[in-house]
């Protein structure tokens, strides 16, 4: 299938971002998860810059992708939490970027409380096309950011899914361990994958369009109906790689 991704811009306040309607898949994760790298996989191009030092990226970037006769989305990889080159003045901006760029502060989770975490700003309504992708460094499955940072897109937009990266670095039966504890500390459903081998590529994709498609069907719920393969059914296929 033909992919076509474009660098849009890099967005340093909330008019950067775009206003134009297009479905909006954000990626969320700590600085040194790989956000970049897995962007670049899955278009199958160099469009993300990468960098081997974590925290060095304070602006978001925005892609424009087309994959075959599918609408246009945008991936939008956001600045990553939990390691600030240059200190608290930097972890700063991170959190005023991402906070410009999901709105405004001082919104209640729907089950009525306010959500808070100390990686990430609070957020006022879902943006109605904007869906979110947590990644968690499979090699660290229950880091207290993470968790937090899962806990706070609960309450910042309709529709979300955790990706697992760097899946090739652990062994078979290390990556069901982490896999297993994953999904038992987020209680969601967790897709592995590996921007190195494409191992879990295809499934990410899959999700994705369900992302990206999820603001036209509002009566969808939550994206656990994205990954809705039971856990058990995909350690199964974990055992098979």
């Amino acid at each position: 299938m033909t992919i076509a991704a474009t660098f849009v811009r890099s967005a340093a306040v909330a008019d950067d971002f775009p206003r134009d309607g297009t479905a909006e898949i954000a990626l969320v994760g700590r600085s040194n998860v790989g956000k970049s790298t897995l962007i670049n996989a899955l278009v199958r191009q160099r469009v993300a810059r990468t960098s081997a030092a974590p925290g060095k990226t304070r602006l978001a970037n925005i892609y424009r992708v087309e994959r075959g006769a599918a609408p246009a989305f945008y991936l939008v990889d956001l600045p990553g939490y939990g390691y600030a080159r240059g200190g608290a003045a930097s972890a700063h901006e991170f959190d005023e970027l991402t906070r410009a760029y999901f709105g405004r502060e001082g919104q209640e989770g729907r089950d009525g409380q306010e959500r808070k975490a100390p990686a990430l700003p609070a957020h006022p309504a879902y943006p109605a096309n904007v869906a979110a992708l947590l990644l968690v460094d499979s090699r660290h499955p229950r880091l207290e950011s993470d968790l937090e940072a899962w806990r706070w897109l609960g309450a910042s937009v309709e529709h979300s899914a955790i990706v697992a990266t760097k899946i090739d670095k652990l062994a078979r039966g290390e990556r069901i361990r982490a896999i297993r504890e994953m999904e038992s500390v987020f209680e969601h459903p967790v897709l592995p994958t590996s921007a190195v081998t494409g191992e879990g590529l295809d499934e990410l994709w899959k999700a994705i369009d369900r992302l990206a498609n999820s603001h036209n069907n509002p009566r969808r719920s939550r994206s656990n109906s994205s990954l809705r393969k039971p856990a058990t059914a995909r350690r199964r296929e974990l055992t098979k790689s």
